[in-house]
């Protein structure tokens, strides 16, 4: 007897699709056991988010320049790993690269190339050494104004990661998740499979099992100046865009990990590729070029 057809649930958050495949015996439970992992998704929405002016990020970005500003246990944990991520990358992938992508047109625009006194003004409030987190008392301060938190390049695979989480702890033993088709994870296998099969951008088959994939590319948003293509993606070290098309994907256990390595490995290409290996071990990439 064939297995039956797995229950399929979705939910628009984080600015961005959420589908979630899971199989099993029980159709009621199983789909109670998405929607309850999808609320968790909305709930992370609730405490990142940089435009309900509510949301953790949102306070720190309002009011961390003049003072400390509290935020929940969970966010704090988000944040030190976001900064231990940092320093792993070599400063590829960062949360305060905020500043940079205004600058560039790229926070609620399509882009444009910023004149040099912008681009150097946005620069001088990125990076690490102008935030403060004091885990003890729970709260995150800036070294001066302009400087600015953006999640959105962790965020999504952070919320996957918790949603896989709760899915685990209701019995969920067969289940694939993805959040924008940029950031997958899978538990388990199908009930045909030893391994869920998804396809990369360039046709390339990637095999998963308890492991999430992310992928990052410059052509999702990008606009063209002088006979160059700009995308989206910024580096926070030189605050230039990266240039061309250009694809990256990282397969590790941890969707948050993987959601912010595509971004650090399309930055930097392929000289990141020793020092992912190294920090991360059973770290897959992949690097397509597009001319």
């Amino acid at each position: 007897m064939s297995a039956p057809p797995p229950v399929l649930v979705a939910r628009n958050a984080m600015a961005t699709r959420f589908e979630f495949a899971l199989h099993g015996d029980d159709p009621v439970r199983l789909r109670a056991a998405a929607e309850e992992a999808l609320d968790e998704v909305e709930r992370w929405e609730d405490l990142l988010s940089l435009y309900r002016p509510h949301t953790d990020i949102a306070r720190v970005n309002a009011g961390a320049a003049a003072g400390p500003v509290r935020v929940a246990p969970e966010v704090m944990r988000l944040l030190q790993r976001a900064f231990a991520l940092t320093a792993a990358t070599g400063g590829a992938f960062d949360i305060t690269a905020a500043p940079l992508v205004r600058a560039w047109g790229f926070m609620g625009g399509t882009g444009s190339r910023p004149s040099p006194p912008v681009l150097a003004e946005a620069l001088a409030c990125v990076g690490p050494r102008h935030v403060e987190l004091d885990a003890a008392a729970g709260t995150v301060c800036f070294s001066r104004p302009g400087v600015m938190l953006d999640l959105g390049s962790v965020g999504k695979g952070w919320a996957l990661g918790r949603a896989v989480e709760l899915l685990r702890e209701a019995g969920i033993t067969g289940a694939l998740l993805h959040g924008g088709t940029s950031t997958v994870v899978a538990i388990g296998a199908p009930p045909d499979a030893e391994r869920w099969k998804v396809a990369l951008p360039d046709g390339c088959e990637v095999e998963l099992r308890d492991e999430a994939l992310s992928v990052s590319a410059t052509w999702g948003k990008s606009f063209s100046d002088g006979g160059r293509t700009y995308g989206h993606v910024l580096d926070p070290r030189s605050g230039i865009a990266v240039t061309g098309g250009r694809m990256a994907a990282v397969a590790l256990p941890s969707a948050a990990d993987s959601d912010a390595l595509s971004t650090a490995l399309l930055v930097r290409g392929e000289e990141a590729l020793g020092d992912l290996g190294a920090a991360f071990p059973g770290v897959r990439t992949w690097i397509e070029a597009r001319s």
